[in-house]
């Protein structure tokens, strides 16, 4: 039988104490592996969809082969597998914040780490995603001022509720416009959204893009046992 709880790691960081644990569920009578931030719940890997579907509707957007892919937050893994099981996708880096969750997927104590670890086209560096987005240099260390064929971000719970203040300004036309910099002709920016679609953000994206939509992901939530909606917005680039 499994336990019904056990913490596999915990971490001091700068934004608050990083807490990986598996519980049993007992009302699906399966395990789940969740990661918290203090008392923020970052995600489930209960809940994988919309961040799947990130990955998936962002690089459909996107034309030709070869993608060079960036995904910022790791998580659990999910939204980076999805952009490798894109047979287009040449190249992805992944910038994660907390060391910790990178040393979790390379030691193999998150179930698709060693998945994306052996992956050759596969990079996780450690980086501040939204430092990264407004210097000139971007997102490639090794390549300072690479375009993107995507940038897929999957960090804040929405545009309006932050984990802290690091990207308080990102969201904003001026943050946004920045980000826009590290995109190639035609590239795509997609942002995944624990609420609702919001008009206002969609409009704030099209203020800086040529073109932006809300593509909204229901799933079934088995523990309320109803549908549940979240938001990925996508925004490209003048080709």
């Amino acid at each position: 039988m499994s336990k019904l709880f056990e913490e596999l790691d915990y971490r001091p960081t700068p934004i608050g104490p990083l807490i990986l644990r598996r519980r049993h569920e007992a009302r699906l009578g399966i395990d789940v592996v969740e990661i918290k931030l203090g008392e923020e719940h970052l995600m489930s890997d209960l809940f994988t969809a919309s961040e799947i579907a990130l990955a998936e509707l962002g690089l459909a957007a996107c034309e030709g082969e070869g993608l060079e892919v960036v995904v910022g937050g790791l998580g659990l893994g999910y939204t980076a597998r999805a952009a490798l099981e894109e047979p287009r996708t040449g190249s992805l880096i992944v910038v994660e914040f907390l060391e910790a969750v990178i040393e979790w997927h390379r030691s193999g104590l998150l179930p698709l780490g060693q998945e994306l670890a052996g992956d050759p086209r596969c990079r996780l560096e450690e980086g501040d995603f939204f430092a990264l987005a407004r210097g000139e240099d971007g997102f490639d260390q090794a390549a300072p001022g690479r375009r993107f064929d995507a940038i897929l971000l999957d960090i804040d719970h929405s545009p309006d509720a932050l984990l802290d203040e690091r990207s308080s300004s990102f969201y904003q036309p001026e943050g946004l416009a920045r980000l826009a910099s590290h995109l190639k002709p035609g590239g795509i920016f997609g942002l995944w959204s624990d609420d609702r679609t919001d008009d206002a953000f969609t409009a704030r994206l099209e203020s800086v893009f040529a073109e932006a939509w809300a593509e909204p992901v229901t799933f079934h939530n088995p523990l309320q046992d109803k549908p549940f909606t979240q938001t990925v917005y996508l925004a490209r680039m003048q080709r």
